[in-house]
């Protein structure tokens, strides 16, 4: 680990977290996520060695702890890295706040469906034995294109393959749309009306999609006035 040559408490802090990819690391652990698998979800372009190096790293300066139970491995932070919620929270809101522009390289449907998942309001969806929603991205490949989002009481799966289950509704859009949308740089009301995303299905499944996905956390945080 580098060091900066300094007594500053922001300066220590720096040396452990200022690493590429270590915040987020930390952001997808206090998210949710505990095993490797998963932390390698919320970072689809970290490769496995990169994000090994940085757990150990994390391990090392005692932010993360790391358990095996019945032969697999799980990762969770201490209280030392729980402090780090605020940290990450407020960077999150500054960036969506001041931070807008969006490039085609921070576009990830891998990424995009997981942080949906984690989210998605069950306590709204049908109370049926699963309900599914598909998403077909217009611009995408044909390996990325097609999603499935299935919900079943409180468990919620993402496939990137057909499960062959009966579809209630089927979101059409591109991906910087559904992300905009995501982000709430764009409402779902606006992007319909603009014919910029269309959901098939019966009229009252229709109605209530948007309801079903709603809009990032980091959606409600207030913009500029001049953004």
């Amino acid at each position: 680990m580098s060091t900066y040559g300094q007594f500053c408490p922001v300066a220590k802090a720096m040396e452990v977290l200022d690493e590429r990819w270590t915040l987020l690391v930390v952001r997808e652990l206090l998210a949710g996520s505990t095993h490797f698998n998963e932390l390698r979800r919320g970072n689809p372009k970290m490769s496995p060695a990169l994000l090994s190096k940085r757990l150990r790293t994390l391990e090392r300066a005692g932010v993360v702890r790391r358990e095996v139970a019945d032969g697999r491995t799980s990762y969770h932070l201490t209280a030392c890295g729980e402090e780090l919620r605020p940290v990450v929270e407020g960077l999150g809101a500054w960036g969506i706040r001041w931070i807008g522009d969006l490039g085609e390289d921070d576009l990830d449907p891998h990424l995009l469906l997981w942080d949906i998942r984690r989210t998605v309001p069950v306590d709204r969806w049908p109370d049926a034995e699963r309900t599914v929603v598909a998403f077909r991205f217009t611009d995408q490949p044909s390996s990325t294109a097609r999603w499935w989002i299935c919900v079943a009481g409180a468990d919620v799966d993402i496939c990137d393959y057909d499960p062959g289950f009966d579809v209630a509704a089927t979101v059409v859009t591109t991906l910087p749309t559904m992300t905009a949308i995501w982000r709430a740089d764009r409402s779902w009301s606006d992007a319909l009306r603009a014919g910029a995303v269309t959901v098939d299905g019966p009229s009252a499944v229709r109605r209530q999609v948007p309801a079903w996905f709603g809009q990032m956390v980091f959606g409600a945080v207030p913009r500029p006035a001049s953004a």
